[in-house]
């Protein structure tokens, strides 16, 4: 999780598909085809207009072996944003011992705590910007790859993980990260001099200051709580007026998590597979 990396230099022409057949997978239209038939010109269309942007912050985990078996069971939550000011953006500190949410597994064996934030979120934004038209299942994509929905659902009935979530320090001894330096204070991500990303969605600090969400109504969006990072993680791929119907405007809001077109064939392979219940292909995953 939380590779960050240089924007490389690219020249892609838009009327060339070719040109992406390193990035994307052969199987990305088929995939995103299998929930929407018909619209596979516009998933090629996504893939063709495109590259990576200047727009991105926050980045990916390598993909997990597939979680299974699937479930059918219907997640509630009354958690939902209060009215009023801006939230408390910290990091709540938490007892030791706490107990994993005891919910069943959703679509593909998603722990039920992902399952509940992602849908917390989608009715959230679904009131305050419906424009966006977020599906919880996009939000799942992306915590499948940055996480594994916080380490395979550890976390408790609050949505807090077990153990924090952190990504490798980004002081430039992982090959292929960018250098990022301290912009919290360690306030966030517990270190001085590097910075690095925090929480089950994978916000770098200075990302979550600027997105903030408090997705469980207490008053304070804390970047390691499954609801908070969920809605954070909606406002952050809309941002901008994007349209989540349209293919080309998801790929564009995917890229801000990762400058890799690889990265936007993962997320949208798991997106299709959540919201289908038919597992990726392993050509539907190419290596970040």
């Amino acid at each position: 999780m939380g590779r960050h990396r240089k924007k490389p230099a690219v020249t892609v022409r838009r009327s060339s598909v070719i040109a992406l057949t390193g990035l994307v997978p052969a199987g990305l239209v088929a995939v995103t085809a299998a929930s929407d038939v018909g619209n596979g010109s516009q998933a090629a269309a996504a893939v063709e207009q495109h590259v990576p942007g200047d727009d991105q912050e926050a980045v990916g985990a390598k993909p997990q072996a597939l979680v299974e078996p699937i479930a059918t069971a219907e997640f509630v939550t009354n958690k939902m944003a209060k009215p009023g000011g801006p939230p408390v953006v910290k990091t709540v500190a938490l007892k030791d011992g706490r107990q994993l949410a005891a919910m069943p597994a959703g679509p593909m064996g998603i722990p039920g705590i992902a399952v509940a934030a992602y849908e917390n979120a989608e009715r959230i934004l679904a009131a305050e910007n419906a424009g966006c038209a977020m599906p919880w299942s996009m939000l799942a994509g992306i915590g499948r790859v940055e996480s594994t929905h916080a380490y395979g659902g550890k976390a408790d009935a609050d949505g807090n993980p077990i153990s924090p979530v952190y990504g490798p320090v980004l002081d430039g001894s992982l090959a292929g990260n960018n250098v990022i330096r301290d912009s919290d204070d360690g306030e966030l991500d517990g270190l001085a001099g590097y910075d690095r990303a925090i929480g089950p969605m994978q916000f770098l600090p200075q990302t979550w200051k600027r997105y903030a969400a408090d997705g469980n109504g207490d008053g304070i969006a804390d970047p390691q709580n499954l609801f908070d990072a969920a809605l954070t993680a909606g406002k952050y791929l809309c941002d901008g007026g994007l349209n989540m119907r349209d293919f080309a405007q998801q790929s564009k809001a995917i890229l801000r998590y990762n400058n890799s077109m690889a990265y936007v064939a993962n997320v949208m392979a798991w997106e299709t597979s959540y919201s289908s219940g038919v597992a990726p292909r392993a050509g539907d995953l190419p290596k970040i």
